[in-house]
């Protein structure tokens, strides 16, 4: 079926520090458990995708439905690792590619602004 072969990133938990792999990363397969309290009705508490994001409050997952779903953390009771589908971070040289132009186009459109203000927001400076 064209799946990739998902033998080399599993996770490492024993051994040397340095070639241990374990933890979260983008586009991994997850499932959700949620606090049934936070529900209506009779929904299912178990919610299942892929991470595309992991922020302070909320966690971004493209779910099975093709819907993009954000899930509060403080209404989740358990998140289960199903499998990774990246390396580790580090090792990870597409990821880190886009993070780099990712820091680029951010500098460039703050740049931008910068140019573009007319200075209104100047009233804070000394001098």
């Amino acid at each position: 079926m064209g799946s990739p072969k998902l033998d080399k990133v599993a996770d490492i938990i024993h051994g040397d520090l340095l070639k241990r792999r374990h933890g979260l990363r983008r586009d991994d397969i997850i499932e959700i458990l949620m606090d049934a309290r936070s529900l209506a009705g009779d929904a299912s508490p178990w919610i299942r995708g892929r991470l595309l994001s992991s922020g302070k409050s909320s966690i971004e997952l493209l779910c099975e439905d093709g819907r993009t779903h954000y899930v509060a953390r403080d209404i989740i009771a358990r998140i289960v690792l199903v499998a990774h589908t990246r390396p580790a971070y580090i090792d990870d040289k597409d990821l880190l590619a886009f993070e780099r132009n990712d820091m680029k186009r951010r500098s460039n459109l703050h740049e931008k602004v910068e140019k573009e203000s007319k200075g209104s927001d100047d009233s804070h400076l000394w001098g």
